[in-house]
């Protein structure tokens, strides 16, 4: 699998306008985008979305706050045969295939439960298809 480097890491936050605050005011990452329960930020050449949810009841992950996931960034023409590596491994797919936000992503589970994607878009593309 020909992965290319870091792509995105988005983080789910309870309060949008606070964590706002903190990512661009104290570490300076630049907004591009902000909706609803969403916003992007590029810092450099990374770029990360937060993601508002609501708290759940005990016990529950629905609203847990934290990293969600980390993405990579993959070229379009070794999208499928990264996939069928995944699934010949028997990793565990939880999102995907698919086309969304400017590319191709499929979101997965490593050993340990944590998620990652593999993803052939830009923030640029994202933009896109999100304005």
């Amino acid at each position: 699998m020909q992965v290319k480097g870091f792509n995105h890491l988005t983080i789910r936050v309870r309060d949008l306008s606070r964590s706002l605050a903190f990512y661009e005011g104290v570490l300076g990452m630049k907004r591009v985008h902000r909706g609803r329960t969403d916003a992007y930020l590029e810092w450099g050449s990374a770029w990360i979305c937060l993601l508002e949810r609501e708290p759940d009841g005990e016990g529950s992950t629905g609203g847990r706050t934290g990293i969600d996931h980390a993405a990579f960034t993959i070229e379009e023409g070794d999208f499928p045969k990264a996939v069928e590596t995944l699934r010949q491994a028997g990793v565990r797919l939880v999102r995907g295939p698919v086309e969304r936000g400017g590319g191709f992503s499929v979101n997965f589970l490593d050993p340990d439960g944590t998620e990652l994607e593999l993803f052939t878009g830009s923030l640029q593309e994202r933009m896109k298809t999100w304005s």
